[in-house]
């Protein structure tokens, strides 16, 4: 037998639960760029192994990021998790010195490099505003998004090989549209109580932020990059 616990006291406690997965989530998610940080500097300065075998480096890169995403699923309960995410996001970061290097290697690449982060910031905003004020369920947008990211990476592969400017761009441009909706996603289900390990939230988060900052560089230096 179960106490005859009223509706809005229980609904109460849901919230509290569930607002106490999203602050762990962003507490995390500050953690996370220290590491991507460091890994950016880092990057900037052996850019050059990426730039020698950008196809190889790649399709390693890809794999090592599944695998690490595997095993912090199978860690999420431990502190394990977490480790693994920060290592993850360390070697996401490395992987942003080649498209740094471009940025900067511009009139105006630090600025674009800004917007970037400020477009990141403020989808991101916008998004979990949207999530948790409205408080509605999206996740039926998460089998669509997931097809969504699986055309994106495998036109991402095969214009590795293709080498088409117009592909990439378009590619860049999709990224952003279906990751800004994964935000909303993600965020949404930890409002309603979809998701309640804040390492897996961290990392669907994170990755969602880091493609649509890497994707709106990469379309501000192709469209507005200043080279003289």
């Amino acid at each position: 037998m179960q106490p005859n616990v009223p509706a809005s006291t229980h609904v109460g406690v849901i919230g509290e639960q569930q607002l106490k997965v999203l602050r762990n989530t962003y507490l995390l998610l500050a953690l996370t760029m220290v590491p991507t940080i460091i890994g950016a500097f880092v990057g900037l300065a052996t850019s050059g192994i990426v730039f020698k075998h950008p196809i190889i480096s790649s399709l390693i890169m890809l794999a090592g990021i599944i695998g690490l995403q595997f095993a912090i699923s199978a860690n999420r309960n431990s502190a394990l998790g977490a480790v693994f995410l920060l290592l993850m996001t360390f070697i996401l970061g490395w992987w942003l010195g080649p498209i740094l290097n471009v940025a900067l290697s511009l009139r105006n690449g630090p600025q674009l490099i800004g917007l970037a982060a400020a477009g990141t910031g403020i989808i991101m905003v916008v998004m979990s505003t949207i999530a948790t004020t409205t408080k509605k369920d999206f996740s039926f947008m998460g089998k669509f998004l997931f097809v969504g990211m699986l055309v994106i990476l495998i036109a991402a592969i095969a214009n590795m090989f293709l080498q088409i400017p117009a592909l990439a761009l378009t590619i860049s441009a999709l990224a952003i549209g279906v990751f800004s909706m994964f935000l909303l996603h993600d965020v949404s289900r930890i409002v309603n109580g979809g998701e309640t390990n804040y390492i897996m939230a961290a990392t669907g988060v994170y990755i969602s932020l880091y493609n649509i900052f890497a994707s709106l560089l990469h379309l501000l230096i192709a469209l507005v990059g200043n080279r003289e």
